[in-house]
């Protein structure tokens, strides 16, 4: 089984921009520069099989490459306990389209559509369930709310297998296309 997801990467001066600003929460298990991307669609576990099908179907999909900002940053919930921290990335509008693309392409598929709302991010750190919203995770967004950046392009659609290991997730671009 293949445990894969749809992302692009954001160019070296953007994550350098991130990685810059990454610490003082304790317990947070900061990304590296290698897990830095923004998600387009999570797949999940599939067959061989169905990995090719899915290269072969993201290798056919044409779309222009969007041109995205860092603006802000936040975190993502889950009963209460803050379990991400993100960098925020607009506009929204290309990537969702690209999103929905990329959505219908795998529908072809038969891969049900994603129900989760699309929110353009690139995860930061991830925290422990025990960590809860304390004021160290307030004052990092408090301290990076501002966060901005020049225009970038994020210029290639990449499917990603995500290797599940006790440090956390390790992502290998399996295949690579040219937007634009």
């Amino acid at each position: 089984m293949h445990r894969l997801f749809i992302g692009l990467r954001p160019p070296h001066t953007i994550r350098a921009q991130l990685l810059a600003l990454m610490g003082g929460v304790p317990a947070a298990r900061w990304q590296s520069d290698e897990q830095l991307h923004l998600t387009l669609r999570y797949i999940g576990e599939v067959s061989a099989p169905m990995a090719e099908d899915i290269a072969m179907m993201l290798a056919r999909l044409h779309a222009p490459a969007p041109v995205a900002q860092l603006a802000g940053v936040g975190r993502f919930d889950k009963k209460g306990r803050t379990d991400s921290l993100w960098a925020g990335v607009v506009p929204v509008a290309p990537l969702a389209a690209l999103h929905n693309k990329v959505n219908r392409a795998l529908a072809l598929l038969g891969l049900p559509f994603e129900e989760r709302s699309f929110v353009p991010h690139i995860t930061l750190a991830r925290l422990p369930r025990s960590q809860g919203a304390g004021p160290t995770i307030d004052a990092f967004i408090a301290q990076h709310a501002t966060l901005a950046s020049a225009p970038f392009n994020l210029a290639h659609l990449i499917l990603f297998e995500s290797q599940l290991t006790s440090e956390g997730a390790v992502y290998e671009p399996r295949a690579r296309w040219p937007l634009g």
